[in-house]
């Protein structure tokens, strides 16, 4: 298994809730991507390593998979079965196994179609008599949808909350794995490139949570890196092609008894076997000289590849953009400069750090009659700022004059 960078905190709190004598079931929530299931692989290598408390020593972590269960289960009452047959065995354990359900909230459906009982009220009971520890996994949205509905699921686990990493936690994660991914691709990361890959990540890879993303980025970019180091080159490719079709040419010619085009064809093919070799052996020199470092350029390349944003708008530096942010806009926005200039200034003191915590980046009013230019300048600045005019959330007050059509912002 990969090594789990940091997210001390969250596994000692995991570590605490199993010790508890009651409801000591946890249920780890988190966006997809930022290491829930990590957390419960680092918990198991620590009980492996005897780092944890006297009472989870020698204890077991094993997987549930929902999926598998209800796999192939069409008559009425198989599902129960099965879901019985994994409880009786971890009761029968005496608590030495610990249950680990990725993506919880499938139990609480999972098998209650055609009147049959869900999983979830099947472990219900055994989860408050203490006779089956389970930790669960799920995200914010989908805990809230499913387990907290049901009340009397949601007592019988214990929420830790894991958010998303910071870009500098993200680095030191990257640092950790680095060498792993080195050695899988046979490359060499520069240092810069950990900061590239979680600076870039976070900036334009919005559906997506860190240190995921990132980690993907540095896998692919080693990826494009090796199979550039090793591609055939192409003249070498065409002779051991034409080596190919003189080999079938002269297997017809000998079946014919035609000797002498055998012969000739025979001097051809040594002919290529020497150049082949000669060629072979200047591909491999080449290749123990050439730089096997992946580069921010090659992170920037991945990015544009995931994203389809031009190479050079990735590459441009935070300080060039913000020093022609205002000529940028006016690309867009013609005239209407001191609306411009007020943007910029107040985009310029944010990125320098001139900001309270937890505050916005700005809140504009953009005041004038109809046509003037406000959600144009609106949109020039997503599409400065994130790179993607669509990346602008729009709400036209006009839609909602009636007291019903609130529901549309907040949901019916």
């Amino acid at each position: 298994m990969d090594p789990v960078i940091g997210r001390e905190k969250e596994i000692n709190r995991l570590i605490q809730i199993l010790s508890r004598r009651r409801k000591n079931n946890p249920v780890i929530i988190g966006e997809p991507g930022v290491g829930k299931t990590v957390i419960v692989e680092r918990l198991a290598q620590r009980i492996v390593n005897a780092e944890v408390p006297d009472t989870l020593l020698g204890k077991k972590v094993k997987v549930l998979e929902m999926s598998e269960i209800i796999a192939g289960a069409k008559m009425r009452g198989e599902f129960e079965e099965r879901m019985k047959a994994v409880k009786d065995e971890i009761i029968a354990a005496q608590g030495n196994i610990i249950l680990f359900i990725d993506e919880l909230h499938t139990i609480v459906s999972a098998g209650a179609g055609a009147g049959g009982v869900d999983a979830s009220n099947m472990l219900k009971a055994a989860l408050s008599k203490g006779q089956l520890q389970c930790i669960g996994a799920t995200t914010l949205d989908e805990y809230k949808k499913h387990i907290e509905e049901d009340k009397a699921l949601s007592r019988r686990f214990q929420p830790i909350l894991v958010e998303e990493p910071s870009i500098e936690a993200t680095i030191k994660i990257l640092d950790g794995l680095k060498s792993r991914y080195e050695k899988h691709h046979s490359i060499r990361f520069k240092e810069e490139v950990l900061v590239t890959a979680a600076k870039l990540s976070e900036k334009h890879i919005s559906d997506r949570a860190l240190p995921d993303k990132a980690v993907d980025l540095l896998d692919e970019a080693g990826a494009q890196k090796h199979l550039a180091l090793i591609n055939v080159p192409t003249h070498i490719r065409e002779l051991e092609n034409e080596k190919n079709r003189l080999n079938l040419k002269q297997k017809e010619e000998f079946e014919q008894q035609n000797f002498q085009a055998v012969a000739s064809l025979r001097q051809e093919i040594l002919t290529i076997d020497e150049k082949l070799e000669k060629e072979r052996g200047d591909w491999k020199q080449t290749l123990t000289t050439m730089d096997n470092y992946v580069t921010a350029e090659d992170i920037a390349n991945v990015v544009a590849d995931w994203t389809g944003i031009p190479v050079n708008k990735i590459q441009e530096t935070e300080q060039d953009k913000l020093t022609h942010m205002e000529a940028n806009l006016h690309k867009r926005v013609i005239g209407q400069d001191n609306a411009i200039i007020a943007v910029s200034n107040a985009i310029r003191r944010n990125r320098a750090g001139l900001k309270e915590k937890d505050k916005p980046i700005g809140a504009f009013l953009l005041l004038g009659p109809t046509g003037v230019g406000k959600t144009e300048l609106a949109k020039a600045l997503a599409e400065f700022l994130l790179d993607d005019e669509n990346r602008l959330i729009r709400l036209d007050m006009s839609e909602y004059m009636e007291k019903h059509s609130v529901s549309k912002i907040i949901g019916s």
